[in-house]
């Protein structure tokens, strides 16, 4: 795993955003699947306010990772995050935005984004193949929105699956392990202190990183990067 670690959140969203420009410019479509969270408002900030035209918009295909089941304009929604910080702001064809339906039944969903996705994406070792998934960690150490107790979707055979948030209880639709670890490139966006002792378990394989499963992103034949801050990347 290789990591890229900077001093502020800012610093890790303008980081990750040069990388972003930089893939989006010699691959082309280029499939990214996104994320929600903090991070990633601070990034999509960025690119709408300092990079807007460094990207043929035109080129790329956003994606979600997981989402929340609730509509489209509710706050709870990834989609209408990206929305307000970037979408909103820039010219980004309407066609190339390929949103999970959070309001539709969420099994039924499920099964239409699986479907959406193999069908628009090129295939590699008989999964869709994004070039690009961006994610982040959360406290207990889930990713997308597979979380510790149903670590069991890292191994399903779906391309996407229901979850369901261990504390609210809260539906979520989520990409399953393995189409994330078929991806090209994974980019993890971790920042603050209260991620500092998941990184160091994940990193050095100690205390409960079996548990978490973000311990278990590791693509075969793509790469992974830990875009972190300071104060996330401390213990490594």
């Amino acid at each position: 795993m290789k990591t890229n670690i900077s001093k502020t959140p800012r610093a890790v969203a303008e980081a990750f955003a040069g990388h972003l420009i930089a893939q989006a410019k010699i691959n082309a479509p280029f499939n990214v699947a996104l994320s929600g969270g903090s991070t990633p408002k601070i990034l999509f900030d960025l690119l709408a306010a300092s990079h807007a035209q460094d990207i043929n918009w035109s080129d790329i295909h956003f994606y979600w990772g997981d989402e929340r089941c609730v509509p489209p304009a509710d706050d709870d929604s990834n989609y209408k995050m990206t929305v307000d910080h970037l979408l909103s702001k820039i010219d980004f064809p309407e066609e190339n935005i390929h949103r999970v339906l959070g309001e539709n039944t969420p099994a039924e969903e499920a099964v239409n984004y699986g479907n959406q996705i193999e069908t628009n994406l090129p295939l590699a070792n008989g999964l869709p193949r994004f070039d690009l998934i961006i994610l982040g960690m959360g406290g207990d150490g889930h990713t997308a929105s597979i979380f510790p107790h149903e670590i069991e979707l890292l191994d399903s055979d779906e391309i996407c699956e229901v979850a369901t948030h261990p504390e609210s209880g809260q539906q979520r639709i989520t990409l399953t392990g393995k189409v994330i670890n078929n991806a090209k490139e994974i980019c993890f966006l971790v920042t603050g202190a209260g991620k500092t002792e998941k990184i160091d378990e994940i990193f050095h394989r100690t205390g409960g990183w079996k548990s978490y499963p973000a311990s278990y992103i590791r693509p075969e034949d793509g790469e992974i990067t830990w875009f972190m801050d300071e104060a996330a990347a401390e213990k490594l």
